[in-house]
């Protein structure tokens, strides 16, 4: 039945349904309009949770500050007491006691009452978390009892209560615009044991001190690093990606013009079953035409033939974060849509299946114990040659290669060859490859910070206080808040990137969940799809309370933007941290090249004509990022950029749009400089 439903789908003409009359076409605007409406008053909503949880931070950060006043004037007390001892002229000593007393007593009132309305505008935060999960419960009991609708412009409408043309049914938002945190991890243990694979053992973000230790186990990592492409999967890789390269998919399917979902399904189905003739017309040309005359693409050699395509090129690009930069959008967009049961239903079969990792690898042949042994850290280590002499290199990679046989003899059995544990460490080897090029070198930025700077007072020249209007900046910090809120973003984004394979395999999981509605908004950077994300909503929970605790205080607002026009879905979110490497290698290149550029007398001489000597000039550098690439601007509202853990991207984002422009950026274009993006095609 399906296969005839395909075919006659697949035979059209037209792809949209013919016009409806009068009153069919009235009852479409109507809900068209109401679901305009409801989007923008959800937007607003957002907007309004937002702010509240950001008032409530500052009250208690200002409750904080007054605190440490209270105490400052209390022990300011007790000096003048010893100061001004019985020899002392005792109108004076009353006077200036009485007044410190009145300071202290103001100031602990100030205390107590920003203490109370700071308690109260968390309360009144957490009770909207709360109702918002208990009414998107209530949108989701009502959206499975309305699945039976005949009609699609009726069920279209009916769907409408939840602001969504494409009948979804968004996850519970907190005020960061995301996914709330009791419904994020209820969604996300769910789908954790039923459609990605991910061990339902994940704690919430008040998880236990000893269960923080696990997260960078080899047993732990495994489970998210993909295996590394073999030859044959190469070759396959290939083939999507040519056959990518030249589809239109979302250009076709994402536009606002359809005036019923039928057309549009009917668009997303014509053009997924070209994608799939296509990749096996050259495959086999023989079982391509047969494909094509019987359009029954639920054969199993088939099926398993897709699969296989659409999951190599999702693993490759985990492994590969910068290559296929123009396709892996459209690619995962046409997943998205395939996971809708309706279209599942008339394709057949799901176009995804899990990504095949090293834990899955070694848990399905029996030989997880690999991952526990000691010698696998030496077998999977970077060798990093900077500062090393060549026989010391030599002498690491020889005994590296040691470890590498002695664990494949080691553990090879019936069902795990010496190949497959030898493919499984070079899975490994490949992620530590990642970290050293893209966490590094915020180690190395967080180097730079602490062995620069200092927190409390500033020396002369050295103070990062930015204030709000003054060079662009948006927020107004002291030095030593300033020094704390970059300390802890450059934290927060080292963590991010450590993490990154596992979030990456989360957003995966999340975009391609059977039942994840999207639905398609103009976000103000284009028409967007705004999809709930719950499994990066919660792995970003753990990682920011894991920076806080580590830290002690915390500078700025906690809110995480995931799930809105801000961060419209998990793409989008990982496309944006995947973006911190590329800020920060050109920083540390340059930083690091410019002592080595001064060794010609001529470029010395323009740089301590300029900057004072090479350190000068490389602390300018540093004064202004550290300044101005933390100082909340990239956005005219504290709801797009701010101190919000999105926003402090957005500022770095910011201060790169501006580099051209700095007195330093002749420097920059000597040390080799040529820009922050990369290579886009690469």
């Amino acid at each position: 039945m399906s296969t005839a439903k395909l075919g006659n789908i697949l035979d059209e003409q037209q792809v949209e349904v013919p016009e409806q009359g009068e009153h069919q076409q009235a009852l479409y605007e109507e809900h068209a309009a109401r679901v305009r409406a409801e989007g923008e008053a959800q937007t607003a909503a957002r907007k309004l949770a937002v702010a509240q949880e950001q008032f409530g931070e500052l009250l208690s950060q200002r409750a904080a500050d007054a605190a440490v006043l209270a105490q400052r004037a209390e022990q300011l007390e007790g000096l003048l007491g010893q100061v001004l001892g019985d020899g002392a002229d005792a109108q004076v000593a009353d006077a200036l006691k009485k007044e410190v007393a009145a300071l202290r007593a103001g100031l602990a009132c100030s205390v107590e009452e920003a203490q109370a309305t700071a308690a109260l505008a968390q309360a009144e935060v957490e009770r909207q978390k709360r109702t918002s999960v208990q009414v998107a419960a209530a949108g989701a009991a009502q959206a499975d009892l309305r699945q039976g609708s005949d009609s699609d412009l009726k069920r279209a409408r009916d769907e409408g209560g939840n602001a969504s043309p494409r009948g979804t049914c968004p996850a519970p938002v907190n005020s960061e615009g995301g996914v709330s945190t009791a419904a994020a991890g209820a969604d996300s243990d769910a789908h954790m044991e039923t459609s990605d694979g991910v061990p339902g053992d994940m704690d919430e973000s008040g998880e236990v001190a000893g269960k923080l230790q696990l997260h960078d186990t080899f047993r732990e990592r495994a489970r998210y690093i993909p295996l590394r492409l073999s030859s044959n999967e190469r070759r396959l890789l290939r083939l999507l990606e040519a056959a990518l390269s030249v589809s239109e998919y979302t250009d076709k399917v994402d536009i606002l013009s359809w005036k019923s979902k039928t057309g549009r399904v009917h668009a997303q189905i014509k053009d997924i079953c070209a994608i799939l003739c296509g990749l096996t017309v050259a495959q086999s040309y023989k079982r391509g035409q047969q494909l094509i005359q019987d359009r029954d693409f639920s054969d199993p050699q088939l099926v398993q033939f897709f699969q296989d395509c659409f999951e190599v090129g999702r693993r490759y690009k985990i492994s590969n974060p910068e290559k296929m930069r123009d396709s892996y959008g459209r690619l995962m967009y046409m997943l998205m849509d395939s996971s809708e049961p309706e279209i599942e239903e008339l394709l057949g079969f799901s176009c995804v299946r899990p990504l095949r990792t090293v834990y899955r690898l070694l848990e399905e042949r029996g030989g997880l114990a690999l991952l526990d042994d000691p010698l696998l850290q030496l077998a999977v280590a970077e060798i990093v040659s900077e500062g090393r002499p060549r026989h010391e290199i030599d002498r690491a990679i020889k005994a590296k290669e040691r470890a590498r046989a002695q664990l494949a003899k080691r553990y090879r059995s019936h069902h795990l060859s010496e190949d497959d544990i030898l493919l499984c460490m070079y899975s490994i080897s490949d992620n530590n490859s990642y970290l050293l090029f893209n966490r590094d070198p915020i180690d190395r930025m967080i180097d730079f910070l602490l062995a620069n700077f200092r927190s409390g007072q500033s020396e002369e020249g050295l103070s990062l206080a930015i204030q709000g209007g003054r060079g662009g900046a948006r927020l107004t910090h002291s030095h030593d808040r300033q020094y704390h809120y970059v300390l802890q973003s450059l934290t927060l984004w080292r963590e991010i990137s450590h993490e990154m394979y596992k979030l990456w395999y989360l957003a995966d999981a999340d975009m391609t969940q059977r039942g994840n509605y999207y639905r398609l908004q103009n976000t103000g950077q284009g028409l967007q799809r705004v999809q709930p994300a719950p499994g990066v909503g919660r792995a970003m929970q753990q990682i920011l309370a894991r920076c806080q605790r580590r830290i002690g205080t915390w500078v700025g607002s906690s809110v995480v933007h995931l799930g809105d026009h801000n961060v419209p879905n998990a793409l989008m979110f990982i496309d944006k941290y995947t973006q911190v490497p590329r800020i920060l290698n050109p920083l540390v290149l340059v930083l690091e090249e410019i002592p080595r550029l001064c060794r010609d007398p001529a470029i010395a001489k323009y740089v301590e004509e300029s900057f004072g000597s090479v350190e000068d000039c490389r602390l300018d550098i540093l004064v202004d990022f550290f300044r101005h690439g933390f100082d909340g601007s990239g956005a005219d509202n504290f709801f797009d950029a701010g101190s919000c853990i999105d926003g402090r991207l957005t500022s770095a984002w910011n201060w790169c749009s501006k580099v051209e422009k700095k007195s330093y950026y002749h420097v920059f274009k000597l040390a080799g400089f040529s820009g922050f993006d990369g290579d886009f095609k690469g």
